[in-house]
């Protein structure tokens, strides 16, 4: 049997200090946004800048939504190719590897329709989605991005280092599943779905009493495209009446959400959740159990409301959102940050 022989003592040491040194030079989450925004944004015509732009005070910032409509800002559409990479750029810098996949996999689903309805529905392309940069990135003040068209809505605000907000954050999928065709069996959210019913299905008795809210399923997301997020009435069952196991499975299905951002806003929302007590998150679903029917189900705590709703199309028509109840837009916070600090006129 060979002996085991120690590295050197130099060489060991340095390989113990290579993470330290490489965090040390690793940029942040709100240092990349900032960077991918100002590269996005350099790369435009003074007449788009114009477009893409707004003071981040703008009511604009709020008019959020997740249908088939035009936006304010600068859709890829009208961009050229290098234009095109950088806000490609500025998008993966928001999220996480999945979740960056999961939004122009939803942008793709935009030629599906145009191919399913024909010419008979509302516009449909993938190249309609829309870029807005709110504030001025890279800066000590306060700014915002958003990226969005139909079923995505993406919305963050950023202060230096950090990212203040990263919600509201729209995810839909129409259809769910793709029946027939060369790309048939692809389910961009079917993780929401199987692990909604997976969790649900693991429920009895008492359990599955309460977490059942209603026969039907409503036709939307109950929150649709508010300003303000509320807690929704009745709340199902909590957590605290949930076996280890139980827990388990539904806070699986709260990281699949979370994980949509990137790793440091997803773990410092799920440390939100934790520090306001997990026993507090209650779950609650309506309508069929069984696939191929409509379903709905939501999440809620005293931080965080996740929604999900496969109704319309023959329950093949997926809405989701993430939301925060104080923090939306990055509200709560930048009050709290103005009221603390002084700022000059």
């Amino acid at each position: 049997m060979k002996r085991f022989r120690p590295l050197p003592a130099p060489l060991a040491i340095l390989l113990l200090l290579l993470p330290s040194a490489f965090n040390a030079n690793a940029s942040t989450a709100g240092e990349e946004m900032a960077d991918a925004a100002k590269n996005f944004l350099q790369a435009l015509s003074p007449d788009q800048q114009a477009q893409a732009t707004y003071a981040l005070t703008d009511e604009e910032r709020f008019d959020w939504h997740f249908i088939p409509k035009s936006r304010k800002g600068v859709p890829l559409k009208e961009m050229s190719p290098t234009q095109q990479k950088l806000a490609q750029a500025l998008l993966s810098s928001g999220l996480s590897h999945r979740g960056y996949a999961r939004a122009v996999t939803i942008m793709s689903l935009e030629q599906i329709l145009a191919d399913l309805e024909q010419g008979k529905g509302p516009r449909r392309d993938p190249d309609l989605y829309f870029f807005t940069v709110f504030g001025k990135p890279g800066t000590k003040d306060a700014w915002g991005w958003r990226v969005e068209g139909h079923h995505l809505s993406l919305n963050f605000v950023v202060r230096g280092d950090s990212v203040l907000s990263a919600t509201p954050t729209f995810f839909g999928s129409n259809p769910a599943e793709i029946k027939d065709g060369p790309r048939q069996g692809l389910r961009v959210l079917g993780s929401e779905e199987d692990l909604g019913r997976q969790f649900v299905k693991s429920l009895a008795g008492d359990q599955l009493k309460a977490a059942l809210i209603a026969i039907k399923a409503p036709s939307d997301i109950i929150t649709g495209n508010s300003r303000k997020a509320q807690l929704l009435n009745p709340p199902g069952l909590p957590a605290a009446q949930m076996t280890g196991e139980q827990k388990e499975l539904l806070l699986n299905l709260i990281k699949d959400y979370a994980f949509r951002h990137r790793a440091e806003v997803a773990s410092e929302d799920l440390q939100k959740i934790q520090k306001a007590g997990f026993d507090k998150v209650h779950f609650a679903w309506a309508g069929a159990l069984e696939p191929g029917q409509g379903h709905y189900y939501r999440v809620q705590g005293p931080t965080f409301l996740l929604e999900y709703d496969d109704t319309q199309n023959n329950a093949n028509h997926i809405h989701t959102v993430w939301r925060g109840f104080e923090n939306d837009f990055g509200e709560d916070l930048l009050r709290r940050h103005y009221e603390e600090v002084p700022h000059g006129k």
